[in-house]
């Protein structure tokens, strides 16, 4: 028997170990308090935040946790070091939680990038005479 998908982030936390939920439920936290006004789901399985798109992702497996900013990474590389990194992926510990700061600055990009990605979406709509003004 497979375990059904969460529905909401509360449902993914509540089935993770102390530890894991702990380190998840601060960078939610963080992120929220970054993007206040981003809306939380899950998408592709995973707590998700949204603005103007996808925001950024965040989960656990086996042996670490994940934040899944995208291809910010590569822009924060100097303040990543001492993390496992891959395109779009910073792996950590829980015991070891990215700073509070570095989620505040890469969070703060994405809402930056969504908006500009956003306004280009309504330029080439209005362009073409097409959807709401």
């Amino acid at each position: 028997m497979t375990k059904s998908p969460a529905a909401t982030i509360d449902d993914y936390l509540s089935a993770l170990p102390a530890e894991q939920r702990s380190a998840l439920a601060a960078l939610r936290d963080q992120i929220r308090a970054a993007a206040p006004e981003a809306s939380e789901a899950i998408s592709y399985g995973l707590p998700t935040f949204k603005l103007n798109g996808n925001l950024v992702h965040f989960g656990a497996a086996a042996k670490h946790c994940a934040f899944y900013p995208g291809a910010v990474v590569q822009d924060f590389a100097d303040r990543l070091k001492g993390f496992e990194t891959a395109k779009g992926t910073i792996r950590f510990q829980p015991e070891a939680p990215l700073p509070p700061e570095l989620v505040a600055d890469i969070v703060r990009r994405r809402v930056a990038q969504n908006a500009v990605r956003a306004a280009g979406r309504k330029r080439e709509r209005r362009e073409r005479g097409v959807g709401p003004v």
